[in-house]
């Protein structure tokens, strides 16, 4: 019936497991929870290799890192059933019926259902401001406004898709890249595949320090220009994007990479001050996607 899959990097999956675990159980469903390790350290694969003790638990050990995508695609590959639940390993469902509440999506064999993504309200630290206010501003959002823009505010850490969806949509090349789900939405957009969004959070609790952040933000950036800068329609799912095409047709590229040349420094100081400021986050990455060659 339905497939768990958490791909995890030197991370503590096992609270998360034994959640999801504790809710099936309880709902009487078929089931299983994969976890996939992505060849993170010993002290991190010893403590959740306890996950296959559990009843409909499987842990499997990449032999090298292969990176989110490829691991995703390696747990779909795996997987039993026709639904697939995918989940970030640092996160923890916000609601006790967090299960229950994909059953009926599972049941009408839902092509892709997404539940959204929350963030405690908390004193964050000071290095992690930047991840924990975009996450606030730009990724909690509900389900009436997720669905304004459908393919443009999907998430793979929290995503009910059918096997076969996942397999024709996901990223086929055999790199390790970062921000790919940008092309995982596309594809879904490109073959006009229904996707539902409802109020079914988990919260992320895995906060990156604000550089390493922000580096992984500039490297998606550096992907999308590979993957989608010629690709017209691809503005109809991502803001960059669209914003950067809109520069190309009134030939503007070089005056933003010139003006970007001399303001990237005040830029980047304001994105990792204190109270980052996302429009700086927004200008830095335009500036950038048009000085790449």
């Amino acid at each position: 019936m339905l497939s768990i899959l958490i791909p995890t990097y030197n991370y503590n999956v096992l609270p998360l497991v034994t959640e999801l675990h504790r809710q099936a159980d309880s709902l009487d469903i078929v089931y299983e929870i994969v976890v996939v390790d992505d060849y993170s350290e010993q002290k991190f694969t010893e403590g959740n290799s306890t996950i296959a003790s559990l009843n409909n638990c499987r842990f499997i050990e990449n032999e090298t890192n292969l990176g989110r995508t490829l691991s995703r695609k390696k747990l779909a590959d795996e997987a039993k059933y026709a639904m697939l639940l995918f989940l970030d390993a640092d996160v923890i469902p916000v609601n006790a019926d967090f299960i229950e509440n994909y059953i009926p999506y599972i049941k009408q064999k839902s092509p892709v259902v997404f539940g959204g993504y929350k963030y405690i309200k908390q004193v964050i630290e000071r290095d992690k401001e930047l991840r924990y206010k975009y996450g606030i501003c730009r990724e909690e959002k509900t389900a009436n406004e997720r669905s304004k823009n459908p393919y443009g505010t999907i998430f793979s850490g929290n995503l009910l898709i059918e096997k076969m969806v996942f397999i024709n949509s996901n990223f086929s090349g055999g790199n390790n890249l970062y921000g790919m789900d940008i092309y995982f939405c596309y594809r879904l957009y490109k073959h006009q595949v229904p996707v539902i969004h409802i109020d079914n959070p988990i919260y992320h609790l895995g906060l990156e320090i604000n550089d390493v952040f922000f580096k992984k933000t500039i490297e998606a950036v550096k992907n999308r220009k590979v993957l989608f800068s010629d690709i017209e329609d691809a503005k109809n799912i991502n803001s960059l994007l669209k914003h950067y095409q809109n520069l190309q047709k009134y030939h503007l590229t070089k005056i933003v990479k010139f003006g970007f040349a001399i303001i990237e420094p005040l830029l980047k100081k304001m994105i990792l001050k204190r109270n980052p400021n996302l429009f700086c986050l927004d200008i830095y990455r335009l500036g950038y996607i048009c000085s790449l060659k």
